[in-house]
């Protein structure tokens, strides 16, 4: 009956007939599992609905049960197996649950190859997967079996031993223990084979080969000329996606290797080729194309002569033409911005592209606002990146609403990896220029900075802090004011004995620039006498040498004040109570040139002859064996010193000479 024959095909009727045929003969088994397998392909939503009904365990329990002889059987359950894995993490998870991955392994060693075939399919889908199982590669029997993988000449038996080490290997210890393996050499063998082969083995290479140079040295160093050949030639291969994993296995071999190991690599010729294949596959708007963006902006980073290559590829020029194309895919997004920010980290003319195309800085800053975080991340630092033009930044050209205000939104944002993004592009934004600051300060930026600045991540601190040492530089006396009503003399102090020595060095860098200006700015550090004695005390404790670099420029800023500000130095700096040496000396005896002349130019400062104490300070100078110590550094090999010591003693010899 029409009603009868209905039910036989509902999910539920499908997953009856599927647990009684586990006691019928082979033929209803055959037919029920061929039936449920073209009823999930492809489709996501009754994958879920079969999964959810029970369906994984009765197929799991018809494999395990079936003789090794009913190879139909075999591989209708594998391909079953196989298809509930496939592109849905819940049916991979399912599929071990049922404990399928044992009796998966086993179909690998039938002596049917169609079997063996439909188990290493099945076991691909599953690698396919964060959730697959990882193999332990310090144990020698799960090295033994890979090997036996990668030596069949199925071409999915060795596709899955590829998974399996794109999928386990993690560290440089398992990269090495493959390598030394032979697993390689097997790997690099099987780039002459067929396309899913070269595609698969590529990707394994390069996970073994990532960030460890003592791998690439030795196994594609210059001796080993042929595995750079191979990679080289796939790079013009007719299949775009071998030609992204060969550019992507010849960036690992660059990124990861000293210039002698990498020679091969140092051929202008080679490089450019390299950008345009990856130019050519960014032109691909599906995950080739992508991940060809990730792999340029890889390629490119930190190598000013890399980037000026990709500049004469006119990649800036495409990478602003494409942004502008409506609906662009997040993964899209994030890869143009994050290799526009590559390349003008360093070059003027890119970013003049960028400030001169109609829509790029409109496109950039309404990504700030995106829904994907590592759209805004990538948005974010490629503003930094742009802002760093000299020309367009001191006329204004991002102090605007329309890029501080999503700036300064953020500061707010829930993602970490954000806040420490948007500080990043405070900082370039606000720094040198005074004209322009008050925007940043009347938007309530600055109390958001200050908040960044408590935070308990000592990225997100220090990153605040920063930005507020930029903000102070350079600033008007209104806005000085405003900057430290908002930050508070308590969090400062904190700050500037904070227990990272980062964090330490910019506060101490924001109280150089809050003192620096007019002679009025250095009653900042009288308040309640707290900052003064807060930097002296760092310097007296601190080891790291930035650290006391930036403390010694705050005593050399006060110390160019009145009289009163140059006795407060001189009550940090030389203390006649104590037996010890003075901290002075100490300083002055530094190995770390850019300290002894921060130490140099306090002295300077503290022997102007012109002031009433000044006679009185270069006695006690001369006393706490400071006149004496810059007589030994005239022919300092540092010339700033030397300088500056001639200058000090100059002044001090004013009064007479104190040689004894």
């Amino acid at each position: 009956m029409p009603g009868s024959a209905s039910t036989t095909h509902r999910p539920e009727g499908l997953i009856e007939r599927l647990r009684s045929a586990a006691a019928d003969g082979g033929e209803a088994k055959l037919k029920v599992l061929r039936e449920l397998k073209n009823q999930i392909i492809g489709n996501r939503t009754k994958k879920l609905s079969y999964i959810k009904l029970g369906a994984v365990p009765s197929v799991v329990s018809i494999l395990s049960s079936a003789s090794s002889s009913v190879d139909c059987l075999l591989i209708q359950c594998a391909a079953t197996i196989g298809s509930f894995a496939c592109g849905v993490d819940a049916g991979v998870k399912a599929v071990l649950d049922a404990g399928a991955f044992p009796h998966l392994i086993n179909l690998l060693s039938h002596s049917n190859e169609k079997v063996v075939d439909a188990g290493a399919r099945a076991l691909k889908m599953i690698y396919q997967s964060k959730a697959a199982p990882k193999y332990d590669f310090f144990q020698h029997k799960n090295i033994e079996f890979l090997i036996s993988l990668l030596d069949k000449n199925n071409e999915n038996v060795t596709g899955l031993g590829a998974s399996i080490i794109t999928h386990s290997c993690e560290t440089n210890n398992e990269q090495k223990i493959l390598a030394d393996a032979g697993v390689l050499k097997k790997l690099i063998n099987l780039l002459q084979g067929t396309t899913s082969q070269r595609e698969s083995s590529l990707e394994s290479f390069a996970t073994i080969i990532k960030q460890n140079p003592e791998v690439i040295t030795k196994f594609v160093g210059p001796e080993n000329s042929t595995t750079f050949g191979s990679l080289l030639e796939l790079t013009k291969d007719r299949y775009p996606r071998t030609r992204l994993l060969a550019c992507i296995c010849l960036t690992l071999i660059k990124n990861a290797t000293s210039s002698s190991s990498s020679s091969y690599l140092q051929s202008v010729g080679i490089r450019t080729k390299l950008i345009l294949v990856l130019l050519e596959l960014v032109d691909d708007f599906g995950q080739v194309g992508d991940e060809a963006l990730f792999t340029l902006s890889s390629f490119i980073e930190h190598e000013e002569d890399l980037q000026k290559l990709a500049f004469e590829a006119n990649t800036v020029d495409k990478l602003c033409h494409q942004m502008q194309k409506e609906s662009l895919q997040a993964k899209r997004l994030e890869g143009i911005f994050t290799t526009l920010g590559n390349l003008c980290s360093n070059l003027e003319p890119c970013r003049s592209i960028v400030l001169q195309s109609p829509k790029a800085l409109i496109i950039i800053t309404d990504a700030l606002t995106h829904t994907t975080t590592d759209v805004r991340v990538a948005a974010c630092i490629c503003l930094k990146n742009v802002s760093r033009s000299v020309k367009y930044l001191s006329a204004g050209h991002f102090m605007t609403e329309a890029v501080i205000m999503p700036v300064i939104q953020l500061l707010y944002d829930a993602s970490t990896s954000v806040q420490v993004a948007a500080l990043c592009t405070v900082s370039n934004l606000v720094v040198d220029f005074r004209t322009h600051k008050s925007l940043f300060i009347q938007s309530g930026g600055v109390k958001q900075l200050v908040e960044l600045s408590k935070s308990m991540d000592s990225t997100v601190r220090l990153n605040a802090v920063w930005a507020l040492r930029n903000l102070m530089f350079l600033v008007d006396s209104r806005c000085k004011e405003e900057i430290f009503m908002d930050l508070k003399l308590f969090p400062l102090t904190r700050l500037i004995s904070d227990s990272n020595a980062c964090v330490q060095e910019q506060a101490l860098g924001l109280v150089c620039n809050l003192v620096n200006g007019p002679v009025d700015s250095i009653m900042y550090l009288f308040t309640e006498g707290l900052l003064l004695n807060t930097v002296g005390r760092e310097l007296r404790r601190a080891s790291k040498p930035q650290v006391l670099v930036q403390a010694m420029y705050v005593m050399c800023n006060v110390a160019s004040g009145k009289e009163f500000e140059k006795e407060a130095v001189m009550q940090q700096l030389v203390n006649e109570d104590d037996n010890n040496q003075s901290i002075i000396v100490t300083l002055l005896q530094s190995d770390v040139a850019s300290l002894r002349t921060a130490v140099v130019w306090t002295v300077v400062n503290l022997t102007i002859p012109t002031g009433a104490g000044a006679l009185a300070r270069v006695v006690k100078l001369r006393n706490a064996g400071v006149v004496s110590q810059l007589k030994n550094m005239v022919n300092d090999p540092c010339l700033d010193v030397k300088l500056r010591v001639r200058t000090a003693l100059g002044q001090s010899m004013t009064f007479g000479d104190f040689s004894t």
